[in-house]
């Protein structure tokens, strides 16, 4: 949950010093109606967050559609009541939240629609990365998980992720060491190893790794490490995508590990202001 100090800060980044326009028009008093609605179909995300924005800056909303729910052309998303000066303040901060973070859930689903299109009988989870704009990570994963994908990892403190630029300040030894360095070191930690060929991925393997991540290794190829690892949760990742995620399900991915959703358009989302 995004706690109300972090939508604080969002307010005060728009407004630091108040709303200049609507103190000089003198219509801060005045009631009015905001209603925001979809323009194009989209995967909402972050609804709950907006309608809770406009509450805090004095605005009385009202929710028709959660976070996850698929829209159409025209679907209210909330509605909101309050003075000129509230309904100004929240607008263009609930209205960005709402659109960058659907856009995100949108492509979302899509890369989850497509991995499961062409397999049978498997679920392969979508995990977004952590390679979100700074600053906005805790955002952007209400629109990932909204859209069906799950978080990766959170950050360098949650998990235990070895990389090849790792292995590097090793001596002799490589992966088969740093599998057991770590696993000594934080034996209750899952462990997964970043892997570009089919070698060093029975290595880490037949090491012990928990995860072998495959970054940037084509379905065809990808297949072969899997039948390489049986018994090792095999995970492909760089360059996933809604184009290639039903390749790399059928090739017998356990995991995809994308970070498609943080380039994604927002979404188009309509906001119609009215005096009362």
């Amino acid at each position: 949950m995004i706690p109300d100090s972090r939508l604080d800060e969002l307010l005060v980044e728009d407004s630091p010093h108040g709303d200049l326009t609507t103190d000089a028009l003198g219509i801060g008093a005045l009631p009015g109606r905001m209603v925001y609605s979809a323009r194009e179909p989209l995967v909402l995300a972050g609804a709950e967050e907006a309608a809770r924005l406009l509450g805090r800056v004095g605005c009385t909303a009202r929710l028709h559609h959660g976070s996850g729910a698929s829209l159409r052309p025209g679907d209210v998303i909330l509605e909101a009541d309050g003075p000129a000066s509230a309904l100004h303040l929240g607008w263009k901060v609930a209205l960005h939240l709402l659109e960058q973070l659907s856009g995100i859930a949108t492509r979302t689903r899509r890369i989850v629609e497509a991995a499961r299109s062409g397999v049978h009988g498997r679920d392969v989870p979508i995990a977004a990365t952590r390679k979100g704009f700074p600053g906005t990570r805790d955002l952007a994963l209400l629109g990932v998980r909204a859209g069906g994908g799950i978080s990766h990892r959170l950050g360098l403190s949650d998990s235990i992720l070895v990389f090849a630029q790792h292995t590097v300040f090793l001596e002799a030894g490589g992966l088969p060491m740093a599998i057991a360095r770590v696993r000594m070191r934080q034996p209750e930690r899952k462990i997964v190893v970043e892997v570009g060929t089919l070698e060093d991925a029975v290595i880490a393997a037949r090491a012990g790794a928990d995860v072998v991540q495959v970054e940037k290794v084509a379905p065809g190829p990808f297949a072969e490490v899997v039948a390489a690892c049986r018994g090792t949760i095999v995970a492909a990742t760089g360059g996933i995508d809604e184009s290639n995620a039903e390749a790399y399900a059928a090739a017998g991915a356990d995991l995809l590990v994308t970070s498609a959703p943080y380039a994604s358009r927002p979404a188009e989302i309509r906001v119609v202001v009215t005096a009362r």
